[in-house]
């Protein structure tokens, strides 16, 4: 498995078990929103990686991007409430990968805004991700 798929697993994985996530959004995390996907739920949006340049390493960074979304008249604390809990299950977790290793993993910034239908509030969670690909 690639290391980014690897890594999206893990990221899904963690945010399933973690009590707080669930008590927020369900089991409403998608990879990619479906035709009709209900309120509140976690989307995984962009990755970018960055190679680093390590002698005797495959390394690398990853920064991915969580969506949140909620719909609750407009109101955008339900929607902050779901990145915090996001943040808290992700920032610094001990997870470990089956074929890579994850050196760390943190958020680097949250961000919540209303879409332009007024009443869907969007949260954007970003995690950093430092990777180590190892051959197998």
């Amino acid at each position: 498995m690639s290391v980014s798929a690897e890594l999206q697993k893990a990221i899904y994985d963690a945010l399933v078990a973690d009590a707080a996530v669930g008590a927020l959004v369900g089991d409403r995390i998608y990879d990619g929103a479906p035709s009709e996907h209900q309120f509140p739920c976690v989307t995984f949006g962009p990755v970018d990686s960055f190679n680093e340049d390590l002698v005797c390493v495959d390394a690398r960074t990853e920064t991915v991007q969580l969506d949140v979304w909620s719909r609750d008249q407009g109101r955008m604390r339900p929607c902050k409430e779901i990145c915090d809990a996001v943040k808290d299950a992700l920032h610094l977790a001990d997870i470990t990968l089956e074929q890579h290793a994850l050196i760390r993993i943190r958020i680097e910034g949250i961000r919540v805004f209303r879409d332009a239908d007024g009443i869907t509030a969007h949260g954007v969670v970003t995690v950093f991700a430092d990777l180590e690909e190892i051959d197998g």
